[in-house]
């Protein structure tokens, strides 16, 4: 299998802030597209003034980010969770691919996602596979989809690894962004009591509510809904999880305080590490201390309960 493009066209002004999402799906092979500032920084960079006419001809008023996926990575994973965080980030885009057809990924690369042993108590198992060895940890069945939530990204690592240490027997969970809902299934095996999912991706919810089902997950206890957070979730939950981009759970803060009981915790990940001054600043506002941090391959993750 070849390496897959993913081509994300945006609005000009919206270059920024989309990189800083697109580095979330990789922080390698990644390029982009911004002819806003050509003569300068031609000027600047190159010192030469003699600029291709083809190039003086790019659109000023769009971006362009190219991401390079490797061909043991899930691109269809990578452009749902691009097509969520742009959403949620109000952020206009066109997405493609090029070099792989979804009926191909479907079949070639499941031979390239393999069990992976995360933490102290968790399994991720390949639902195509035969039972694996799992030295008595919690077993996780996972068909990846095309839904945010293999394991396999240093971001839902963290949050696993996190969940292990703060869920407790019969504890309520609230799963922001809930993609695939590895994080919610986990939650459960791990000895929650219930898990509320929630995504704005239709696609992720249909994934999440398959993957459910793989594992023996349902109402009342596993609950996947489609919509903003505030627009669906009542009652307050004992620990609080998002594994989303930073500029989300800033956006999301304000709000999350209203969902937790007095002795709640609330785990984010998601947040790359130059973010962590704006993440305090914004924790720190909303009346959040943080009582935990963990850094992984340049990710963060925090541990909050209300003041």
């Amino acid at each position: 299998m070849d390496w897959t493009e993913i081509k994300i066209e945006v609005a000009a002004d919206d270059v920024d802030r989309a990189g800083d999402i697109a580095n979330m799906v990789v922080p390698y092979g990644i390029y982009i597209e911004d002819y806003r500032e050509l003569e300068k920084d031609t000027l600047e960079i190159a010192h030469i003034d003699l600029i291709d006419e083809e190039l003086l001809a790019k659109d000023r008023s769009k971006g362009i980010i190219h991401i390079y996926i490797a061909p043991d990575q899930n691109p269809f994973e990578a452009v749902s969770f691009l097509t969520e965080r742009f959403d949620a980030c109000d952020i206009g885009n066109n997405i493609s691919t090029i070099g792989i057809k979804e009926e191909d990924w479907a079949n070639n690369w499941k031979q390239y996602f393999k069990p992976l042993f995360i933490g102290d108590k968790t399994v991720i198992q390949p639902t195509w596979l035969d039972d694996v060895d799992s030295g008595g940890r919690n077993v996780v069945r996972i068909d990846p989809g095309m839904a945010f939530g293999t394991g396999g990204h240093a971001t839902t690592r963290l949050c696993l690894e996190t969940l292990e240490h703060y869920i407790t027997e019969g504890c309520s969970v609230l799963d922001i962004g809930c993609g695939s809902g590895i994080l919610s299934i986990s939650s459960l095996l791990l000895g929650a009591g219930s898990a509320w999912g929630v995504d704005i991706d239709a696609t992720a919810v249909r994934t999440a509510k398959e993957n459910g089902e793989i594992n023996g997950m349902r109402e009342p206890r596993y609950n996947i809904l489609c919509g903003d957070l505030t627009d669906k979730i009542s009652g307050t939950y004992d620990v609080v999880v998002a594994n989303i981009v930073a500029d989300v759970i800033i956006r999301l803060l304000p709000d999350v305080g209203a969902f937790m009981k007095e002795n709640s915790v609330f785990i984010t990940c998601g947040i790359v590490d130059i973010r962590e001054d704006e993440i305090l600043a914004a924790f720190e506002r909303s009346g959040f201390e943080v009582i935990e941090r963990n850094e992984s391959e340049g990710w963060l993750s925090f541990v909050c309960r209300k003041k």
